[in-house]
C-alpha cells in the first residue's frame, strides 16, 4: 500500500484538488440556482431537477478529467469511448425529442416568463380551437422536464412538450397574483 502512495503521490494529490474544486463549482451552482429559483419563484421540484442537471454534468467533467490525471491509455480508451459513443448516438438519434426537451426545460427554468397558475393561450394551431375561444385558454398546471400540463376552462389537462413551447408564440392572458388581486377588490 505504501508503495502504491509513493507511486502515485502527484495522482493523488491532483485527485484530492479536483474533488474540492468539483464540490467548490457544486455548492456554487447549486447556491445560484436555488437563489434564482427563489427570486422567481419557482417551484422547488423545478429547482432540485436543474440541480441533478448540474450534478451530472460535474461529475461527466470529473470522470473526463480523472482520465487525464491517471495517464489512462488513449489507445483502449478510444476503441471503448468510439463504441459506447456510437451506441448513445444511435439511442439520442432515435430519441433526440427526449434530449431537446430536457435542454428546453433547462432553458423554459431560466428564462421562460410564465409561472405555474399563468393564464395563457398558445399560438399553434393544433391545439386552437376557432370554433371555442375558451378551449384556447390554458392555465399552467406543472412544469415538468420534458412537457407542461396545461388545463382547459373545461377541466382538460393536455400535456405540451417543451421545446414546442420555445418555438411556438406563448400569450401571457394573466398572472395567478394578478388574478388573486382582482378577487380581494
Amino acid at each position: 500500500m505504501e508503495g502504491f502512495i509513493e507511486d502515485h503521490k502527484s495522482s493523488l494529490l491532483f485527485s484530492l484538488v479536483l474533488f474540492v474544486i468539483i464540490l467548490i463549482f457544486k455548492i456554487i451552482f447549486t447556491s445560484i440556482v436555488r437563489k434564482v429559483g427563489k427570486l422567481s419563484d419557482f417551484n422547488p421540484v423545478r429547482i432540485n431537477l436543474i440541480i441533478k442537471y448540474i450534478n451530472i454534468v460535474l461529475i461527466t467533467l470529473s470522470i473526463i478529467a480523472l482520465t487525464f490525471i491517471w495517464g489512462v491509455n488513449y489507445r483502449d480508451l478510444g476503441v471503448l469511448l468510439s463504441s459506447v459513443f456510437a451506441v448513445i448516438g444511435v439511442a439520442l438519434f432515435a430519441q433526440w425529442s427526449i434530449l431537446s426537451n430536457i435542454t428546453a426545460g433547462v432553458i423554459i427554468f431560466f428564462s421562460f416568463p410564465f409561472k405555474i397558475g399563468n393564464t395563457i393561450r398558445i399560438l399553434d394551431k393544433e391545439i386552437l380551437d376557432t370554433d371555442n375561444p375558451e378551449r384556447e385558454v390554458f392555465v399552467i398546471e406543472d412544469i415538468k422536464p420534458f412537457h407542461l400540463h396545461l388545463r382547459r376552462a373545461n377541466g382538460e389537462i393536455i400535456t405540451y412538450p417543451n421545446n414546442l413551447v420555445l418555438q411556438k408564440g406563448v400569450v401571457l392572458i394573466s398572472t395567478y397574483k394578478s388574478e388573486e388581486i382582482a378577487a380581494d377588490k
